[in-house]
């Protein structure tokens, strides 16, 4: 047994039960060098990039320690969007498998307060929530946090770029200064050293170092010459033809009229930028998660929290402000065993600033804008939303076997479901949209009917 099985770790029995049972054998680094520390109690700072594992690092932490007798909020997680939020409840649900009627409740902005108070009159053991809504709680009296024990802040740089430290400063004083912390962070501004010295008790820092296999990536840097930036995009687009391309602007501006130009050239294309509201900003990265926008033109505040692997193309759109934050973009492709492909655009005059983003560059120049008559190609799926969700008890299982009914469609022409409150997106393959939507809206799901529409 090496030193990197999660059962050689003090866990509680029942966790290392359900670890076994969805095959979580061995440690990512991030969880082999921070668990040991935060299953001793000791506050714990982790600079490591999205994707790393971090948020089983603290959830196993959170669940071990926790006493399901005790129907009280035990721990707090804060996250700087509602999506990671949901995605970081919905993976301390799973771990807490094995242990007795253990509740999770999110709280997040974007949704109706109301509901939420109701959830917390019933009570929870651990609560995963954005600052705002938190902090609105507090405000109200509907959330009293006095006997919390552990508070967690994930991706905390993310949170300090969205001007979030005064509401975390003040969600802190309402928790026992007797508590655990453990700060979660991709990059470590000095910001993150303020927090820390404010917030934490002798925190250990741990620095995961991940890099890619040297040839995961292909790394490419490639001066525009006589086009527009809008039009290398495209160029290099119809060019490479990925299935999931993530192109990084600067700027929210550029991010809109980059977005719009490659949508007229009939490219299938989403914006992701920080004047979205949630429920567009959720529909967007279901789009580009299940395959039915192949292109996510964002910035990267916009990005920062998304965990998704299966990019094949990062296109820079400008050179980023800091090496750190080109690492982090670049980092973006070629993730879990895949191979990958980065470029990065610049102007003559700009040349000066791929000096600090190294030596040993490999330059190339732009494909032939001859590529640029070639017709767009689209994205493999399309999405159906289905106004029904969780709390219409619909099912994924139930929406595959309505899709997969006599005369629908075969198994494999299904993808991903993504079920939220109150609707539900699937993926189906681009040719059978149209089957699809009948079938959905001329059957049944839980012996109802239910509306559907193609994105």
């Amino acid at each position: 047994m090496t030193h990197t099985d999660f059962a050689t770790l003090p866990l509680d029995p029942a966790l290392l039960r359900n670890l076994e049972s969805l095959a979580y054998h061995h440690m990512t680094p991030v969880q082999a060098q921070s668990l040991p520390a935060i299953l001793s109690g000791q506050d714990v700072i982790v600079q490591a990039r999205t994707g790393s594992g971090k948020t089983a690092a603290f959830g196993l932490g959170l669940l071990h320690k926790l006493q399901g007798e005790s129907f009280r909020i035990q721990s707090l997680v804060l996250c700087p969007t509602r999506e990671l939020a949901d995605q970081v409840a919905e993976e301390i649900r799973t771990l807490a498998r094995t242990l007795a009627n253990i509740k999770v409740l999110t709280l997040c902005g974007g949704v109706p307060i109301g509901p939420q108070i109701g959830s917390l009159e019933h009570g929870a053991h651990i609560v995963v929530g954005t600052p705002g809504r938190i902090d609105d709680h507090l405000r109200k009296g509907t959330l009293c946090l006095d006997q919390a024990n552990t508070l967690v802040l994930d991706e905390a740089d993310r949170m300090l770029d969205m001007g979030f430290q005064p509401v975390l400063d003040r969600i802190v004083e309402q928790i026992p200064s007797a508590r655990q912390t453990l700060l979660f962070s991709a990059t470590f501004p000095l910001q993150i050293e303020s927090i820390a010295a404010r917030m934490m008790n002798r925190p250990i820092r741990i620095t995961v170092e991940e890099p890619h296999d040297e040839h995961s990536i292909e790394q490419i840097f490639s001066p525009i010459e006589g086009l527009s930036r809008p039009e290398a995009v495209r160029l290099l687009l119809l060019a490479e033809r990925p299935d999931a391309a993530l192109v990084f602007c600067n700027t929210k501006e550029d991010v809109k009229t980059l977005a719009q130009h490659l949508s007229r050239a009939g490219l299938s294309t989403q914006a992701l930028h920080g004047d979205l509201d949630q429920k567009e900003r959720d529909q967007t990265m279901v789009l580009f998660d299940n395959n039915s926008c192949s292109v996510l033109v964002a910035t990267d505040v916009a990005a920062r929290g998304l965990d998704i692997e299966a990019v094949d193309l990062v296109i820079n759109y400008q050179i980023a402000r800091d090496s750190a934050v080109h690492t982090h973009r670049v980092g973006r492709t070629g993730r879990a065993g895949r191979s990958g492909k980065a470029i990065t655009l610049f102007e003559e005059r700009e040349r000066f600033k791929l000096e600090r983003l190294g030596n040993a560059l490999t330059l190339a120049s732009l494909p032939d804008t001859e590529t640029l008559k070639q017709p767009p190609y689209r994205a493999p799926m399309a999405t159906l939303q289905i106004d029904g969700g969780k709390k219409q008890k619909v099912r994924r299982g139930d929406v595959l076997g309505a899709l997969t009914a006599a005369g629908g469609l075969q198994g494999q022409d299904v993808g991903k479901i993504h079920l939220q409150d109150l609707r539900t997106y699937v993926a189906v393959k681009r040719a059978d949209a149209r089957t699809a939507l009948d079938m959905i809206n001329k059957g049944k799901l839980k012996g109802r009917q239910f509306r559907a529409r193609l994105l």
